[in-house]
């Protein structure tokens, strides 16, 4: 590694860890102003509060990182500029696009440790997390995760549950049709009362089995069908479930298991592109840097440009992602647009820049020449 990036390595951690402070402290002191009521109220101790925002950090850390990037490269590019550390870089012979290559690295690097943070630190801490709030704040249990009306496919059976007690794995209210290999007619129409799932197989109680074509009618007091599907991976889309919550590997699990059922997955596509997308928006972020630099060497200019953009790019990404749950537009499209769209306005800027200055250089050069 060359004195220059390790010159520029040492500044940029410095302000990353500097500004990541200040605003991780921010968000906490925030946060804990809105929940002090109630953790005093449930007479939690210092040692349950502490461990609540502990296992919080690595998501705070995730959600903050992009910001965090851009404020500190603009910080580190614009101090270089006014302490004219550009210029004798330049007259040394190192050019822009050395100084936008080390960004691209850097940007690289935090946008590996921001998907790290978020899908594996990040999603174990706010499993914990939920928890304490649920359970030691607000006195509920895991257990009453309830979910009502779900339908899904499996083979030749469509399935509708009434009420499904997803962490129970039982059901209730539960209507199953069999249908025939042309697709168009059902052979059999099964309602019961109450159904339990098995490892391999389903069990269901107080049955009612009706055949359409012969209108015969029985009554059973269990049926078992070969069923496979667990209740547990509708957790992902009940009402009440933060799809941000689960990491890659369990969000593309739940997606393949839900997709072979006949259910709708856009909404989780979306998702689990937006995990990577926002991880990716780190380097967009340092791109963006780059390009106010070549606009303008102001600090204070800079900062409040950039967090505007920082807005502009955060309001896309959710307006985008919504606009891709809903199916309004593919997944990977309305989960990718803003990267997109950002990553070629700035690298548009910044190669211009560059360009401009190699020609005006050039001419320069053949000026002193002439002369």
């Amino acid at each position: 590694m060359s004195l220059l990036s390790r010159y520029m390595l040492k500044q940029n951690l410095f302000l990353m860890l500097l500004i990541l402070g200040i605003g991780t402290a921010v968000y906490l002191m925030t946060d804990l102003f809105e929940k002090l009521d109630d953790f005093l109220e449930a007479g939690l101790g210092f040692s349950t509060i502490a461990l609540y925002f502990i296992c919080k950090l690595p998501l705070i850390i995730s959600q903050i990182l992009p910001a965090v990037f851009l404020l500190s490269c603009t910080v580190q590019l614009c101090v270089m500029s006014r302490s004219k550390e550009l210029v004798a870089l330049q007259a040394g012979g190192v050019s822009f696009m050395s100084l936008a290559r080390f960004i691209v690295y850097m940007g690289l690097f935090w946008a590996v440790v921001q998907l790290g943070f978020s899908q594996y630190l990040g999603v174990m801490g706010d499993v914990e997390s939920r928890r304490i709030w649920s359970e030691e704040v607000r006195g509920k249990t895991a257990a009453n995760a309830i979910v009502h009306d779900i339908w899904f496919l499996e083979d030749e059976y469509i399935i509708n549950l009434g009420v499904a007690h997803l962490n129970a794995e039982t059901a209730e209210n539960v209507t199953v049709m069999r249908i025939l290999d042309d697709g168009d007619t059902i052979q059999e129409v099964i309602k019961a009362k109450r159904a339990v799932i098995q490892p391999d197989s389903w069990m269901l109680l107080s049955v009612v089995r009706t055949e359409p074509g012969s209108y015969v009618v029985s009554n059973l007091a269990q049926l078992t069908l070969p069923i496979q599907q667990k209740l547990g991976v509708f957790k992902t889309v009940s009402a009440d479930a933060n799809l941000n919550r689960l990491s890659l590997w369990e969000l593309g699990g739940a997606i393949d298991r839900l997709e072979a059922s006949g259910s709708n997955v856009e909404a989780l596509r979306t998702t689990y592109h937006q995990k990577i997308a926002y991880a990716a928006a780190v380097l967009i972020m340092g791109l963006v840097a780059l390009m106010l630099l070549t606009w303008k060497d102001s600090l204070y200019i800079n900062i409040s440009v950039g967090l505007i953009l920082t807005f502009v790019f955060y309001a896309l990404f959710t307006w985008f992602g919504a606009l891709g749950e809903r199916g309004l537009v593919n997944p990977v499209f309305g989960a990718w647009f803003p990267n997109v769209l950002f990553a070629v306005i700035t690298l548009g800027r910044v190669l211009w820049y560059t360009r401009s200055r190699v020609k005006k250089t050039s001419a320069m050069t053949l000026s002193g020449s002439a002369q």
